[in-house]
């Protein structure tokens, strides 16, 4: 599992009404563009614009149903966004752990001169 960040699925991700949308698909087991847009404060057009958006990166797929498809989330991909996610966090944490010890580093300095004087 690639844990190179896919910068189209943080985007796709990024917008709060596609993360409510996974979020609704995932608690439900899947959706229509119609049952989301019944539970979302947007158009039917609108949420089937971001289903696409979504289906476009791999986190969700559909199935006809019907007049309507019916969308399911993609849980291998949602685990490699988790993945990237998890990878982007680790190496900021390992950022911060060095601003921090080169931010210790000066205050120790800058204490030891303070007693010099």
């Amino acid at each position: 599992m690639s844990t190179a960040v896919d910068d189209d699925l943080w985007s796709a991700i990024g917008d709060p009404t596609r993360r409510r949308m996974l979020d609704l698909l995932l608690t439900d087991g899947d959706g229509t563009a119609t049952g989301l847009s019944e539970r979302l404060p947007v158009t039917r057009q609108a949420v089937a614009k971001h289903l696409a958006v979504l289906d476009r990166v791999g986190l969700v797929h559909a199935t006809p149903a019907g007049r309507e498809k019916r969308y399911r989330v993609d849980e291998a991909q949602l685990a490699r966004a988790i993945a990237q996610l998890s990878a982007v966090g680790a190496a900021w944490d390992a950022r911060l752990r060095r601003i921090k010890r080169i931010a210790e580093a000066i205050q120790r300095a800058g204490d030891h001169r303070g007693q010099q004087s």
